[in-house]
């Protein structure tokens, strides 16, 4: 791994993590090819932003859930045939109840290239501190659906507020946010801005390696 590369959970251990993709829970209904253990990784100056994030996150309540930072461009590959494939049913209702799969990355959900294969991207929501439980935030990860858009009508007060928290934090640390999807960060001055990196995700540094 390139030693600008960090696990986020031993940057920044007071963050928690639930990695999407390396489980049956996202999308494609299944582990994602390059996910080969369920932690978060991305760049040094990812995690430092994302530790003053954790901090102003505190002061209102709330603390940090990654669902995703760096993402294997093998795994973007993956999305891509998997767009292609006859649709099953399996995880529609829950991720795109109202297009078809194939009219993913003509909207914008899956691109070819990810910011997320740069290293400096996240998806990430908040949770309540006192409680454990996740903030309502009107739509799950990856909901691609319009509902899902920043200012998105059909969402309750409390919803847009836990929007507004997360998106004004996140900002205020250094992110641009993604206007199709709430819970998707980049780092504004992220380090490797024309670099797609393409090693997987493992469950120990050593392994971590270019291709």
């Amino acid at each position: 791994m390139n030693d600008d590369f960090v696990f986020v959970d031993e940057f920044a251990p007071q963050i928690r993590w639930d990695a999407k993709y390396a489980t049956w829970d996202n999308f494609t209904g299944k582990p994602v090819d390059g996910y080969l253990a369920n932690r978060v990784v991305g760049t040094r100056a990812l995690c430092v932003a994302l530790e003053r994030a954790q901090e102003r996150a505190e002061s209102l309540g709330f603390g940090l859930l990654l669902w995703d930072g760096y993402r294997p461009q093998r795994a973007v590959d993956c999305f891509l045939r998997w767009a292609q494939r006859p649709e099953d049913g399996r995880t529609k209702q829950r991720h795109y109840p109202n297009i078809d799969r194939a009219e993913m990355v003509e909207k914008g959900y899956v691109a070819a290239k990810s910011g997320h294969s740069r290293g400096s991207t996240v998806d990430l929501t908040l949770y309540h501190l006192a409680t454990g439980e996740l903030a309502a935030m009107g739509g799950d990860h990856d909901l691609m659906d319009a509902i899902s858009h920043h200012g998105a009508r059909g969402i309750t007060e409390a919803e847009a507020r836990n929007r507004h928290h997360l998106c004004s934090l996140m900002e205020s640390c250094g992110f641009a946010r993604y206007d199709a999807e709430w819970w998707h960060y980049s780092l504004r001055d992220e380090p490797y801005p024309d670099t797609y990196f393409d090693f997987p995700i493992t469950s120990t540094e050593s392994l971590l390696v270019h291709d």
